[in-house]
């Protein structure tokens, strides 16, 4: 469980196959599935999250942690790997 260790950003993307060397997709998610995956996601107490086909891990990284910080959400806490908590 993600929250059990403050994670306070989800992002789920899909899958895309970079070239015929690397795994097949297996399956395509609707944007109804991640849809709901979001709405399950947030009532886990999730603050920010992304889900879609095209969503990346870094995706809107830099707005979100801007406007966390002009919230006073971004507490720039970091661990010893230099992951930021708190936004």
């Amino acid at each position: 469980d993600l929250r059990k260790f403050e994670i306070d950003i989800l992002t789920l993307g899909q899958y895309l196959r970079p070239s015929l060397t690397h795994l097949p997709v297996e399956r395509y998610y609707s944007p109804e599935e991640f849809k709901r995956l979001e709405e399950i996601a947030r009532k886990c107490g999730f603050l920010y999250v992304a889900a879609g086909p095209m969503v990346r891990s870094s995706y809107k990284a830099s707005e979100l942690f801007i406007e966390g910080l002009i919230r006073g959400t971004t507490s720039g806490k970091t661990s010893e790997k230099g992951t930021t908590h708190g936004i």
